[in-house]
């Protein structure tokens, strides 16, 4: 049990004691009369991991600056029932009208068997796939279109890459993750046709032991430029500026680790969506179900480039980056194949990023070694 959690329990005792011995009164309405929006946020690793769960405790850092806002935090938190008691925890103890859960394998089963048992409450889940008519109206799933940045890290990488040869680290093959796999050899491959992007799953969000010994072996295979998909990518980019390679970051910046390898990186901006969902709290609007967006709304942003990085590389993100701004820009277009010869995109056809088709998307691009 932790620090916190003792000391919310202790607390509820002794308004419970004080509660008994009538000394509550006036007090106990005009506390309820300005009571704030207690927003519950779940991390499944260490808030100061330089990946994903860094990303998100840096939008609630943000948001604790919000007036009539109280945010409650818990770190290390399984993708296991260990979840449900967490949640269940931030409401009964703390009053959490609004809860952040942020990992991918928070959904299902345990806020979909949570969310029915407090339907007073706002359940904001990170990552999943809100359905009309089959999930409960208090739930909503919020995300970013981050392969825009893992685009844009392609364009980078097909100019620094020597060898010809990119890598990925990846946790699992979900599609947000393929989605990000397949971004970053198209941006690369529209500088270099040629080029190649290996990658290695490591099967799990966050595995130290695993994430060095794919980024040593694709090191092996010649790979000079990596980017990954883990929840703290500290191993991958410091693993692979000892081997003398550039990366390029993701959910967070990682450029202190490596200043002398980090290209660029592919961030989060998570304030935009939290705020939507607390505003939409306070304002008693419907709970929102599904939000998404990309560079242009604010959800994703770049690193800032590295010294190494050359002028042309540059000039050529920041056209790209530009498209995307405006809208004008897919990465998803027909004809494309996958890594197995087969159609996946029809000549002539173009998903957008707010395509359905794209959030269950189940293949690699023709150009990435490796399978899942």
């Amino acid at each position: 049990m932790s620090l916190n959690q003792l000391n919310r329990r202790d607390t509820l005792k002794s308004l419970a004691a004080l509660s008994a011995a009538g000394t509550l009164g006036a007090w106990s309405h005009q506390a309820l009369a300005q009571k704030p929006l207690t927003v519950g946020i779940i991390y499944v690793g260490p808030r100061d991991d330089y990946g994903y769960n860094q990303a998100q405790a840096q939008a609630a850092a943000e948001i604790k600056k919000m007036p009539g806002v109280k945010v409650v935090e818990e770190e290390n938190v399984p993708e296991t029932s260990a979840v449900q008691k967490t949640m269940a925890g931030m409401i009964v103890q703390d009053g959490a009208s609004l809860v952040i859960p942020t990992s991918f394998g928070y959904f299902d089963p345990h806020i979909l068997a949570l969310a029915p048992k407090y339907p007073d409450v706002r359940f904001a889940h990170c990552g999943g796939l809100w359905t009309e008519g089959k999930h409960p109206k208090n739930v909503g799933s919020f995300f970013g279109y981050i392969e825009e940045c893992q685009y844009l890290n392609g364009v980078i990488a097909g100019h620094m890459s020597k060898s010809g040869k990119i890598g990925f680290v990846a946790a699992k093959p979900i599609p947000q993750v393929l989605r990000n796999i397949n971004a970053f050899l198209l941006g690369a491959r529209s500088v270099k046709p040629g080029i190649t992007c290996s990658v290695i799953f490591t099967g799990e969000w966050s595995m130290s032991i695993k994430e060095a010994e794919a980024t040593n072996s694709l090191a092996d295979q010649g790979v000079d430029v990596f980017t990954m998909h883990v929840d703290g990518p500290k191993v991958v980019v410091e693993t692979a500026a000892k081997r003398g390679k550039m990366v390029c970051g993701y959910h967070a910046s990682q450029a202190k680790l490596a200043p002398n390898a980090y290209l660029t990186g592919a961030e989060w901006n998570w304030t935009t969506a939290y705020k939507a969902q607390i505003e939409a709290a306070q304002s008693g609007k419907p709970h929102p179900n599904f939000l998404r967006g990309g560079l242009k709304d604010g959800y994703v942003k770049m690193s800032p480039y590295g010294s190494m990085v050359t002028d042309a590389a540059k000039k050529n993100a920041e056209s790209v980056k530009a498209k995307m701004l405006a809208g004008s820009f897919d990465i998803f277009k027909g004809p494309m194949k996958d890594n197995k010869g087969n159609v996946v995109i029809a000549a002539g056809k173009t998903h957008k990023q707010t395509a359905i088709e794209l959030e269950s998307m189940n293949y690699l691009v023709e150009g990435v070694i490796g399978s899942f």
